[in-house]
């Protein structure tokens, strides 16, 4: 297990061990249970909930940002348990089977998470927009023997697969069967050890078809064990309302949403659902909940500093926004500060193969630095490794991040060669992240490095162009791809989308980044387009940039 070291070959300023080559966290240490204890991410994150100070029977745990229907916490338990019953008895689901999951965010789906994981049952949830064609890969991976669809989406299963409709009286019966009293008895004949997969969530796929990345039960209480002692540890310059409400904008099958909703229930929070996202609507329930806190993705950021309609709604009870899931630029941070400037933005950095979480900024002097996704979480060790040689560098130098803790994935199902190449023998994990540890151990993404662009002998990273478009007034939002070019090898093409009104050509488009960054990062080739493809996380799909960039497509887009 990663922790702080006292050793003085650690440098107390960076975390860096001269003698490893070895990033060590700055936090304080966490402590975890016994790894042999069996105990499932359900129980342990109701122990947490239950040592705190929220009231079950007065608090209102869910609230469904639409129609305002809510459900308290003492219901969410009686609903937990009563469901898990229902799922042993009459399903027969047990330890070790998988569920899979085609649903938008509804108060249904934690209550179907938290049951299905006290069961021991694996939780692999898919985004309910998928293809049929990314379903049926993600069914082959994951080989459930049940799925949990709406109406809507139950279509899109096949057939053979045994799947239940929640938004059918048959799964509403299922919260209702009063078989025991007291939450727990479900799990009586069923012993979950941490060490068992908890969930698969799929990987964004950004370069290739999804990968389903296994957590573990000890993965996820890792995790959440950090996430309570932090907030629990925090002083922030004001302090909190007396029961904070959050509002979740990141997908719940997403690891950002899936952490972040375990995370609420462990410090007894209320959270504002949405099961589709609206920019307006979501404006609307911050004014109408007082929501205080919302994880968001870089492009909902970019929103808030360009859109008009901010000024339209009563905001004043925002004050913290989590970032995570893409690089966010410094410059849209500034103006996001500028625009609020009393809402605070904290960074962090992960991957679903981490459990979502590996950095992040901690305190007012740690949130400053726009430039930075924050220093080592607690229970992480790094090391940053020279593609070239694999030789680990220290601070200043740039290399791929490599990551080790309990938060790191088991692997990923069905695919031993994809986690052999990931995971190496000392559990270390390679991110495929071009990265660098500054002097005071703050993490600096520069880019993903299959995504740099190669321009004649040098390396372009997309991201640190796509900031600098963000910044320009003219444009809505960008993104920057490899074009081939017989004489450079590649050349930076921009795609952007102009903001409404605006007519900038693509002359200006390449001055404006030209009078800012070297010339062999000059932007060589614009393309003008409605919107730019990405992720549920906000991660830019470049591949299918890359794809219509190369076929000529760009009308289509």
């Amino acid at each position: 297990m990663a922790e702080t070291n006292p050793d003085r070959s650690i440098d107390p300023n960076t975390g860096f061990c001269s003698l490893t080559k070895t990033y060590h966290t700055l936090r304080p240490h966490v402590p975890l249970p016994p790894p042999s204890q069996p105990l499932s991410i359900t129980e342990f994150t109701l122990s947490l909930l239950r040592s705190g100070t929220t009231n079950p029977s007065t608090t209102t745990f869910l609230i469904n940002a639409v129609t305002g229907q809510r459900l308290s916490y003492a219901e969410f338990f009686r609903q937990t348990n009563y469901l898990a019953l229902s799922l042993r008895n009459r399903y027969s689901l047990s330890k070790g089977d998988v569920a899979f999951l085609l649903c938008p965010a509804s108060l249904h789906v934690p209550v179907l998470y938290f049951s299905l994981l006290s069961l021991g049952v694996v939780v692999s949830p898919a985004n309910p927009l998928s293809s049929d064609s990314e379903i049926v890969h993600q069914l082959q991976l994951t080989r459930p023997s049940i799925a949990f669809a709406t109406s809507h989406t139950s279509r899109k299963i096949p057939s053979n697969i045994r799947t239940i409709v929640i938004d059918s009286p048959e799964f509403l019966s299922l919260l209702t069967q009063n078989q025991f009293n007291s939450f727990g008895s479900s799990n009586s004949t069923h012993v979950v050890d941490q060490s068992d997969a908890a969930a698969v969530l799929f990987s964004s796929g950004t370069t290739g078809k999804v990968k389903g990345v296994t957590l573990t039960h000890r993965n996820l209480i890792a995790l959440i064990a950090g996430l309570y002692q932090l907030k629990n540890e925090s002083s922030p310059d004001q302090p909190p309302e007396p029961h904070p409400v959050s509002l979740i904008t990141v997908p719940l099958f997403h690891v950002f949403g899936f952490f972040m909703l375990v995370r609420a229930v462990s410090l007894g929070e209320t959270l504002v659902l949405m099961d589709r996202f609206d920019f307006e609507t979501m404006l609307l329930s911050v004014e109408k909940y007082r929501v205080i806190y919302m994880p968001v993705s870089p492009p909902l950021i970019v929103a808030f500093v360009k859109s008009e309609l901010t000024k339209k709604y009563d905001l004043s009870s925002l004050q913290l926004l989590g970032c995570g899931g893409a690089p966010l630029g410094k410059e849209v941070a500034e103006k996001f500060r500028e625009k609020f400037p009393n809402v605070e933005i904290t960074q962090g950095y992960g991957l679903t193969e981490t459990g979502g979480g590996a950095a992040r900024t901690m305190g007012p002097d740690e949130m400053k630095r726009h430039d930075s996704v924050g220093r080592l979480s607690e229970l992480m060790e790094a090391k940053i490794v020279d593609p070239e040689t694999g030789e680990a560098l220290p601070p200043g130098h740039r290399g791929e991040l490599w990551l080790r803790g309990p938060t790191i994935m088991k692997g990923y199902v069905g695919n031993e060669k994809a986690t052999a190449e990931t995971l190496d023998s000392d559990g270390w994990l390679k991110t495929g992240d071009l990265c660098y540890f500054d002097s005071e151990g703050f993490l600096f993404i520069v880019d993903r490095l299959k995504e740099l662009i190669k321009y004649k002998a040098y390396q372009v990273p997309p991201a640190e162009l796509e900031h600098l478009l963000h910044s320009n007034p003219d444009i809505a939002d960008a993104a920057v791809i490899p074009y081939p070019d017989e004489e450079a090898g590649q050349i930076p093409m921009a795609f952007v989308v102009r903001k409404p009104g605006s007519k900038i050509t693509e002359a200006q488009v390449m001055d404006f980044i030209a009078k800012q960054v070297a010339p062999y990062k000059k932007i060589r080739r614009v393309a003008f387009i409605n919107s730019i493809p990405k992720s549920p996380s906000g991660k830019i799909l470049r591949r299918e940039l890359v794809n219509h960039a190369h076929s000529g497509n760009l009308s289509k887009l």
